[in-house]
């Protein structure tokens, strides 16, 4: 017993260096995503008034005249899906077709967000308990010096971790707001150009 207990203590102490480097990389994408997200919430606010005003009023019969109205410069994802679906509009597979890849694109860009709302917590979590052994064998033997190493290490992990996690939950909820409200502007003129195609 003695033998398995030191061999999961041996792989537990031995996970702290892969742990603590994932934190660190984690850390990193997490403080890149905060500036990434920075900069497409400009561009969503540059666009998002104007494609509002764009689609009051939208019917069948000025659908066509959406293109005009688009925003000239402008690198929003929604825009260029909007400009394809006007290119198509004659078929409705090619509507759907740009629908879909446009859901695939906005779980793409969510990936990361996902993985550091999970990833986050759980390798602090490793990185908390991991050390808690070596605290405690210190603390036994009257080692206070490798103790209080050990808990900083443990206290150290932790905040990295939930830092990311929170990075990653809260971009995450802001982000499929915004593309959920795309998917429904998306939607609305799929709609609008079938019943035009109806028309025909």
């Amino acid at each position: 017993m003695n033998a398995i207990s030191d061999i999961l203590f041996w792989i537990s102490t031995g996970l702290m260096v892969p742990v603590i480097v994932l934190l660190l990389i984690l850390f990193i994408r997490s403080v890149l995503l905060i500036g990434g997200f920075f900069g497409q919430y400009l561009s969503i606010r540059k666009t998002e008034k104007a494609l509002r005003e764009s689609m009051e009023g939208l019917t069948a019969g000025n659908v066509d005249e959406l293109a005009d109205k688009l925003p000239v410069k402008s690198d929003a994802w929604v825009i260029k899906y909007i400009r394809e679906m006007l290119n198509v509009q004659g078929s409705p597979a090619h509507t759907q077709r740009l629908l879909a890849n446009f859901e695939i694109t906005a779980d793409k860009d969510l990936a990361l967000c996902k993985m550091l709302t999970k990833l986050g917590p759980i390798l602090g979590l490793m990185g908390t308990l991991i050390p808690m052994g070596p605290a405690l064998v210190g603390l036994s033997t009257g080692d206070i010096a490798s103790m209080a190493y050990n808990m900083q290490i443990a206290f150290a992990t932790t905040v990295v971790g939930l830092f990311a996690g929170g990075i990653g939950f809260i971009t995450q909820q802001v982000k499929q707001r915004w593309y959920l409200q795309d998917l429904t502007n998306l939607e609305f003129l799929s709609e609008l150009l079938n019943e035009k195609h109806r028309a025909k």
